[in-house]
């Protein structure tokens, strides 16, 4: 089920507001057992058969945070434990992500015709086992209290709305307020001022962005040249498409947790304003980069050891980080990329000089290759990424212009532009000086009225309605 979708406004989220707040309101387990029930009842909408995969990953992680909670004195069990935990996890997710990949790279290296099933991808299923995974490795740090009641697991790992496609939720950071969170009007309010906004970004820009990207990727595809502008409009177009998508369904998810009276932490801090690769990563999915930093770069080591070894740290860390996205050698190259990038970044220090020209210079700097990076990232393989890269370039002999950029820079400008300016800090800024007016309180309150009138609008007169990160 989507957020952006007619059934999820109209439906199922007033019927789960309903029962939680008026049917449930006086009773906190009868709360979070009906929470867990709406969320596994929620993923199963559009993925019946595959609940049974969260299930088992419930079961499974709740048994072994007990035992783990039970066994702490003795170090080498619980450390047998955690290794168990990961491989389980990590099992789950290799079978279901990276076994038909795999089985295609062995066969086309070893030049076999080994059977290779075909096996579906589970939405969100990066998203949830990494989360599983930090509940029982929390518990064995004792930075969370280990839950006896396997509902309450259970609604950790699949509370729907950071479930299908993030922020990756830590346990430590909520363990708490399962059972102790307090809901209030103005953080009910606020949360769903924050999913308008989510929603928004979503449903008016990052579905605008993408029919510009697909036409600009899938014209070269079909084998039809583009000219140079068109590339840049197209690979510009999709930078937009990602961020609004990706930091509106955080924000979705932020909002609507809030609503229930649980604070989830920031995902996203303007990133597209990073004047170098270390800053962008710092701001870009961030629930992300501190749970590779957490429980990857720091364990391996991190930046305490000799330069040699933080290298290897941080290209175990990207190399991760890239598989971690999905199946396909694009997303390798794509992390690799940005380890490389980093590690000169560290040994330069170009992530700590500044000065106002050169701040001009250290952001075009960041944003190329972050622009670079996501036609790597958005290309269907290594020879699509090179083609469209040549394109941007010219290396293929194309125009510089032609009638498509013209065409589709023409009718997209305006979107481009509010794009632009919604993905920099301008309108927090605005928000934070004028946050003691009262008349700026119903400018806002307005303008949300209208963007959410804008959005519904705008899924009711459009199917076009995809989020990438479902994908992973």
């Amino acid at each position: 089920m989507l957020f952006s979708s007619t059934t999820f406004l109209y439906l199922f989220l007033p019927i789960v507001l309903a029962f939680n707040f008026i049917v449930f309101r006086k009773s906190r387990p009868l709360q979070n057992v009906f929470l867990l029930f709406a969320s596994l009842f929620f993923y199963a909408w559009g993925e019946p058969k595959f609940v049974l995969v969260m299930i088992a990953s419930i079961i499974v992680n709740w048994l072994l945070g007990l035992l783990i909670s039970k066994k702490r004195e003795n170090k080498a069990v619980s450390r047998l434990i955690i290794v168990l935990d990961v491989a389980f996890n990590l099992g789950l997710l290799f079978v279901f992500k990276y076994l038909t990949f795999t089985g295609n790279v062995i066969n086309s290296a070893f030049g076999l015709a080994l059977p290779v099933p075909n096996i579906a991808l589970p939405i969100g299923i990066s998203f949830f086992t990494f989360q599983a995974m930090s509940y029982v490795i929390d518990v064995y740090r004792q930075k969370g209290e280990v839950q006896t009641n396997i509902l309450y697991v259970g609604l950790y790992i699949s509370f729907f709305p950071q479930l299908i496609a993030g922020p990756i939720v830590r346990y430590e950071t909520i363990a708490d307020q399962i059972k102790n969170r307090k809901e209030t009007l103005e953080d009910f309010f606020d949360g769903f001022a924050r999913f308008v906004v989510g929603l928004s970004k979503k449903v008016l820009l990052a579905n605008s962005f993408a029919i510009v990207a697909d036409q600009a990727f899938d014209t070269l595809k079909a084998g039809t040249g583009i000219s140079v502008l068109f590339g840049w409009l197209g690979a510009i177009a999709y930078t937009l498409q990602i961020f609004f998508d990706f930091s509106g369904y955080s924000d979705m998810a932020i909002g609507l947790g809030r609503m229930f009276g649980f604070h989830f932490l920031e995902n996203f801090d303007y990133p597209y304003i990073s004047r170098s690769i270390t800053e962008f990563w710092r701001r870009w999915h961030m629930s992300l980069g501190t749970w590779f930093r957490d429980y990857v770069y720091i364990p391996l080591g991190g930046s305490r050891c000799g330069k040699l070894r933080n290298i290897i740290n941080l290209f175990v860390v990207w190399l991760l980080t890239g598989i971690w996205h999905g199946a396909n050698f694009t997303f390798i190259v794509w992390g690799l990329m940005y380890f490389v990038l980093l590690v000169i970044e560290k040994q330069t220090e170009l992530h700590k000089k500044s000065g106002k020209v050169l701040n001009v210079f250290l952001w075009l700097y960041a944003m190329f290759f972050v622009v670079i990076g996501w036609v790597i990232f958005r290309a269907e393989s290594i020879n699509d990424a090179f083609i469209y890269l040549k394109t941007m370039f010219g290396i293929n002999g194309n125009a510089f212009s032609d009638g498509l950029f013209a065409g589709w820079f023409k009718q997209n400008l305006i979107v481009l532009l509010v794009g632009i300016v919604a993905s920099s800090p301008i309108f927090k800024l605005i928000s934070e000086k004028t946050k003691n007016s009262s008349a700026m309180g119903y400018v806002k309150a307005i303008g949300l009225i209208i963007l959410f009138v804008l959005s519904v609008a705008s899924l009711v007169s459009s199917s076009y309605n995809p989020f990438i990160y479902f994908n992973f």
